[in-house]
């Protein structure tokens, strides 16, 4: 199991490996992400997040405005996309 924790250390997710390399690979990865989303084990994190926390790290990116910023489904799948990015990243600079 992978932890992730966004910069301030308010919001953490728990990925294997394997649901991370899904989520985060060459080209689109909108329907992996949205697959990843609904596994139990997944929303259930998400979904414990505050829509203001999400908000509030992922603006922290610089990425999305504020109305797009407003939209808490979008932000949770965009919060995953990112959780799943760096723990590949990160697995790979281990290598």
């Amino acid at each position: 199991m992978e932890f992730w924790t966004d910069s301030s250390g308010r919001l953490e997710l728990q990925l294997t490996l394997e649901q991370a390399r899904r989520g985060y690979h060459s080209g689109a990865c909108d329907n992996d992400i949205l697959e990843l989303s609904r596994d139990p084990a997944i929303s259930s994190q998400l979904l414990a997040f505050s829509p203001k926390l999400v908000a509030d790290a992922l603006q922290e990116y610089g990425g999305w405005d504020y109305a797009e910023l407003s939209n808490h489904a979008d932000n949770l799948e965009r919060l995953l996309w990112i959780a799943c990015g760096d723990i590949v990243d990160f697995t790979f600079l281990e290598d």
